[in-house]
């Protein structure tokens, strides 16, 4: 029945359940919250009224003080631990309020609520103490009738609110819907224009159609609209298409991480340990987010030849051995070894900070697929006008048919981790944009099992005059 309906049926109907859901709960959680608060509020004043009474009695235990009072809807008795009434309010009239010793607990004041016969509904505070030798318990209740007709209009509120609020909300979606959908329309109708323009049979017998469930309905149609369309130009958009559902499937792992822990703390008041860690979460993942979408600007600007080095005077080997000593604290912790063998001193002209990057990168995955107790050698030799900076360690290596692609976007092999490391998952693709645009190269070899050996190799830049150390 529902897939002959339209989308903006549909959609009006599930946005309408999902608010008159919402608008349910917070209905019964307002509900809840008022009667739990309201009854916090009459405990509390039962224990500032029984006070000074209970006082008056433990300093004076021979006068017959709860005999003598009379006050408008508060009943009062007296109890020895047995449960006998030892003294009773004048407005009781002989008449007990029906508490027992099962009801008496002489650690604590405990609070109940019962029903009697001749006064109704009433809440009753019942608080020991010693007058004497003796145990006793003061007892005091108070009627509940003008609480059970507030929380009773209340509910009424709430049952009129509930069915108007649905109507409301089912009159603003199907508005708002029919509004949302109409560009949904017009796009349709624009691209099926499009599409006759630039499709062909024969490029129509190259692109898989997408499968379209309910052909009669705008997006429906939009797909179908699509799927002509997309046979012109699917062999321009097919490496585009690679990188956005790549880059989607690495940023919604975060992003749906913020979206938990932020929902979870609004949800209701937190200690401060808790806002502090919730914190410490989301600063993860969005310095997590931050490499990806850093690294994804870098990529960028490379494949447009936009990507600017300097080309400051330095010395290479400091630059990896101040790589070396930022990667060391990540090493410790797996009991890696770093084993720098950065002798020889190699003037060099370019960008620091990316060749600290690019260092930083092969470094971070030598420590992240090492095992610990193990080393990773680091290796710096100039022969032949090129400079070569080799990174070997004693890893889990790379089988043989992914070597291939590890240079790709966002490439994961099978016995890659869920670690982005220091790029966000796009090092090695961020490392061979370095260096070709440095005007080098990067090679791999690795044996499974074994390890992996990445060497660095820039072309011979040195600096004219002296370089300050």
């Amino acid at each position: 029945m529902m897939d002959t309906r339209s989308l903006r049926f549909r959609m009006m109907v599930l946005f309408t359940a999902v608010v008159g859901a919402l608008l349910a709960g917070s209905y019964l959680s307002v509900f809840a919250l008022l009667y739990t608060e309201v009854r916090v509020q009459l405990d509390r004043r039962l224990v500032e009224i029984i006070r000074p009474v209970m006082a008056d009695l433990i300093a004076e235990p021979q006068v017959q003080d709860i005999n003598q009072l009379n006050l408008p809807n508060q009943y009062f008795e007296l109890l020895d631990s047995s449960g006998k009434v030892l003294q009773q309010s004048v407005n009781l009239q002989g008449k007990t309020l029906g508490l027992t010793a099962a009801d008496l607990d002489s650690n604590k004041a405990t609070f109940k609520t019962i029903e009697n016969a001749d006064r109704g509904h009433l809440r009753v505070v019942l608080a020991p103490f010693r007058q004497g030798t003796e145990q006793v318990f003061l007892a005091l209740a108070v009627p509940l009738r003008g609480i059970d007709r507030v929380l009773e209009s209340f509910g009424t509120i709430i049952m009129i609110l509930a069915p108007l609020s649905l109507l409301l909300t089912a009159a603003f979606s199907a508005w708002y819907v029919g509004r949302a959908l109409a560009p949904i329309t017009a796009l349709t109708q624009r691209a099926e224009e499009m599409a006759e323009r630039v499709s062909s049979p024969e490029h129509r017998k190259l692109w898989t159609s997408l499968v379209v469930k309910r052909p009669d309905d705008e997006l429906g149609r939009l797909a179908d609209t699509f799927n002509r369309m997309a046979a012109g130009v699917d062999a321009a958009l097919s490496q585009l298409r690679q990188f956005v559902s790549d880059a989607s499937h690495e940023l919604r792992t975060p992003l749906a991480v913020l979206q938990g822990e932020t929902e979870l703390v609004l949800s209701q008041p937190r200690s401060t340990e808790e806002y502090v860690r919730t914190l410490h979460t989301i600063d993860g993942e969005l310095k997590k987010l931050s490499r990806i979408v850093q690294g994804l600007f870098t990529l960028s600007m490379a494949d447009a030849g936009q990507l600017r080095l300097a080309r400051d005077p330095l010395y290479l080997n400091e630059v990896l051995e101040e790589a070396c000593a930022l990667i060391l604290p990540k090493a410790q912790v797996k009991g890696i070894a770093i084993q720098p063998e950065l002798s020889q001193e190699v003037s060099y002209l370019g960008d620091e900070a990316f060749l600290r990057q690019l260092f930083l990168i092969f470094l971070d995955n030598a420590v992240k697929y090492s095992p610990p107790r193990t080393s990773v050698r680091v290796k710096l030799a100039t022969e032949d006008g090129v400079v070569r900076a080799i990174f070997e360690d004693q890893g889990i290596g790379i089988p043989t048919e992914e070597q291939p692609r590890i240079f790709e976007r966002f490439y994961r092999g099978a016995q890659a981790g869920p670690d982005e490391g220091q790029s966000g998952g796009l090092g090695l693709a961020i490392a061979q944009a370095i260096a070709r645009t440095q005007g080098g190269s990067v090679e791999c070899e690795s044996t499974p099992g074994v390890g992996s050996t990445f060497t660095v190799t820039l072309p011979m830049v040195r600096p004219n005059g002296p370089v300050s150390g």
